[in-house]
């Protein structure tokens, strides 16, 4: 055998191990690129999923703060519309003239004075706009030691008090108005908001 064949076995045979690594390393860059391109689908199918679900709880947080806002404003609503209506009552209340204000004011008058002993100086008094309502009812001789003794800031009625007896009844519209609007204040919204 020739130098020169030997040279040329040489030559093919790095040529064909140059080939073989070459198509090794062909192999093993698409064995490498198919699986970074496998990690790189896991990967955005991975985000696609956390970007679903961060959207999911974003827009339930939204739905469940609308929900919770609309909520707040029916029942800001509600208080306004009842607000307007304790004001209502209030004056009609206030606006109550002749025998409806004096009956009411003699029943509330009478349902105080059994708080009181006989003899005891007691004083009432009412609205600056009852005095002289108030001053005629007790002209009767059933309220001989009862005197008006001035002004309450109120819609009606009176409040009634005696030093002797350390009582005072409030007797007032208003104070009457509250423990029924108080007793009766979800039967009343019921009513008003019937669904």
């Amino acid at each position: 055998m020739s130098l020169d064949t030997v040279v040329e076995d040489i030559r093919d045979e790095a040529r064909a191990r140059a080939e073989e690594i070459r198509d090794e390393g062909e192999a093993r860059a698409e064995e490498i690129e198919s699986a970074a391109e496998e990690d790189a689908e896991e990967t955005i199918e991975a985000a696609e999923r956390e970007v679903d679900r961060e959207i999911e709880q974003l827009r339930e947080q939204r739905l469940s703060s609308a929900k919770l806002e609309a909520k707040q404003q029916r029942l800001e609503a509600r208080r306004d519309v009842l607000g307007e209506v304790r004001e209502e009552v209030e004056d009609e209340l206030a606006s109550l003239e002749g025998d409806t204000r004096e009956e009411l004011t003699r029943e509330l008058l009478e349902a105080a004075s059994v708080e009181f002993d006989e003899g005891d100086d007691v004083n009432v008094y009412g609205r600056s706009d009852d005095e002289a309502l108030i001053e005629s009812i007790l002209e009767d001789d059933a309220y001989g030691d009862y005197e008006y003794a001035g002004e309450r800031d109120c819609l009606g009625g009176v409040v009634v008090e005696s030093e002797q007896s350390r009582v005072r009844v409030n007797n007032t519209f208003d104070s009457l108005l509250e423990d029924v609007w108080e007793d009766n204040l979800r039967e009343i919204s019921d009513k008003l908001f019937e669904q």
